[in-house]
């Protein structure tokens, strides 16, 4: 097993609302999903997140709360995601399409499960409620869940 693949996963939440970004590109296309991405050498964590969710959306934000953290196998691939998930309730500028991602807002209780990666629907209900957590999940492709853990914790 090669050694784990560090992403970001920005979510930007306001009263009522998440704003999503439709995968133009890569992996993922076609799905709603969060900001985020590849964390580069010499960056942080939470550095990488930033910088993916201005590349991506346009937006910077004054404070990142970390309240995930999910590692992602798919069955076939040598190498682990390991995805640090972010929470943003108040940010700078207005969303603007990119490349790679199509910005939209949608009320919390008509998120587009249907349409996203098929773990967000199990996670997404804690970063709404402000809580942490830690998962794995194993992907037979990119739709099919083989299996999974969730636990809510007081701490990352």
């Amino acid at each position: 097993m090669m050694s784990p693949k560090l992403l970001t996963l920005v979510l930007v939440v306001r009263p009522g609302r998440v704003l999503l970004g439709m995968k133009k590109r890569g992996f993922g296309a076609g799905k709603w999903n969060g900001f985020g991405g590849k964390v580069q050498q010499g960056e942080t964590i939470e550095e990488g997140a930033r910088r993916e969710l201005l590349e991506e959306s346009g937006l910077t934000v004054d404070a990142l709360e970390k309240v995930g953290n999910i590692k992602f196998e798919f069955v076939g691939d040598p190498q682990l995601l390991d995805v640090h998930i972010f929470r943003a309730d108040d940010y700078n500028g207005e969303p603007t399409e990119s490349d790679e991602m199509r910005p939209q807002w949608f009320e919390c209780h008509q998120v587009p499960f249907s349409q996203m990666w098929a773990d967000d629907i199990i996670w997404f209900p804690l970063m709404l409620q402000k809580k942490k957590f830690v998962g794995y999940f194993k992907f037979q492709g990119h739709d099919v869940i083989l299996s999974h853990k969730l636990e809510e914790v007081e701490q990352l």
